[in-house]
């Protein structure tokens, strides 16, 4: 459901703060008393009002909101993560390819490349409303930068919360022809400052991307019989057949519905490694190599690289498998690093045990000792 602010609501929130403003910096402050402070602040708010509304207006920002239902959360009535973040997705997908397709031109659909450090600054539990506010920041020639905040709202105290912000990258891809690139239409910027910062991020996270190809060719592979907290006790791995209700109507997968299964393999090796319950606290940038084509079967690998004592790092890998296409092997389609924390059945954290990490046989440490010499 998108509902952006209408004209009539907007101008009643700004009659609404320029009277709480007026009062505040004129009225409330007795005479003579310096008030350019509050002056400040007051325009300053007046100016993100003003923002907002020429953001609406050119289609920059979209807000989506829907009630977290049991099926959502755990056990502890938590929201999972990867519920928050298909959430993200899909306000990301809908604003970009919305913009993408706003000239004449070759049409296409926005496929997400990248989604930047995720914090899962507060809970959200079952029975909130969740609000995903997506506003387009920066456009490259071939890339479109989103930014998505999400706020959680108690509809029975009408208290608000923000618990989500996070950045995504999506390109355009032909319909004609997914594998095709289209150009970005070019957005309007506000402020001459906003383009140049936005450029920054860009080749930031091009580079950052670039950085991470070097680990696909690496597998988790099973062990047998392993000692308790080591990483192969807990490392986990979920196979699952995409089928249409996974993919867009191009054939290829939802990112939503990829980070969401990322989201549960490591919630699994949480659980496993602390046998508590378990949340979300943040995400590493989670970046999309390639593709993933309705048909493939997929296997989503967790595996735990690091443990405070407070907060547990696992590191996710998708492989795709396209098993009805005999011409292409197995790929790497997506990486990321999941940091979790445990707590106790009041909901606070509580100590994680520490990762032991497995000590190499003697006799295994001799032959590579023997195999380094030769």
């Amino acid at each position: 459901m998108l509902c952006p602010m209408s004209g009539m609501k907007l101008l009643v929130w700004t009659l609404r703060l320029w009277e709480v403003g007026r009062q505040v910096a004129f009225s409330s402050l007795p005479p003579g008393q310096e008030c350019s402070g509050l002056r400040k602040t007051f325009w300053a708010a007046m100016r993100a009002v003003k923002t907002r509304a020429d953001h609406q207006k050119l289609g920059h920002c979209i807000t989506m909101g829907r009630i977290m239902r049991p099926d959502d959360a755990n056990v502890a009535g938590n929201v999972h993560g990867g519920t928050i973040l298909k959430m993200i997705e899909e306000a990301g997908a809908i604003i970009s390819t919305r913009h993408c397709n706003s000239q004449n031109g070759e049409r296409c659909v926005a496929a997400l490349a990248r989604v930047e450090r995720t914090d899962f600054l507060s809970p959200m539990c079952i029975g909130e409303v969740a609000h995903v506010s997506a506003e387009i920041t920066y456009t490259s020639k071939h890339s479109v930068e989103v930014q998505v905040h999400v706020m959680s709202e108690n509809i029975l105290t009408g208290t608000k919360k923000l618990t989500n912000k996070a950045t995504l990258w999506y390109v355009p891809l032909s319909l004609k022809n997914v594998d095709k690139v289209l150009e970005v239409p070019p957005i309007v910027y506000l402020r001459q400052e906003q383009e140049e910062e936005g450029r920054k991020r860009y080749e930031a996270q091009k580079l950052e991307r670039m950085e991470t190809k070097w680990r696909n060719g690496d597998i988790v592979q099973p062990v047998l019989n392993p000692e308790p907290n080591t990483v192969s006790y807990s490392q986990s791995s979920l196979i699952h057949l995409v089928g249409p209700s996974d993919c867009t109507l191009h054939g290829f997968v939802h990112g939503g519905v990829t980070m969401k299964l990322m989201d549960e393999v490591a919630g699994i090796v949480a659980a496993r490694h602390c046998k508590t319950n378990i949340v979300t606290a943040s995400v590493d940038a989670i970046n999309f190599h390639d593709k993933i084509r309705k048909g493939c079967v997929i296997t989503i690998s967790g595996r735990m690289t690091f443990t405070s004592n407070k907060s547990m790092e696992i590191e996710v890998l998708v492989d795709a498998d396209p098993v009805v296409d005999n011409s292409q092997k197995r790929y790497r389609a997506a990486s990321a690093f999941f940091t979790y924390v445990s707590l106790n059945q009041e909901g606070k954290p509580m100590p994680v045990p520490q990762l032991v990490r497995r000590r190499m046989r003697r006799s295994a440490l001799k032959k590579a000792k023997a195999a380094i010499c030769r």
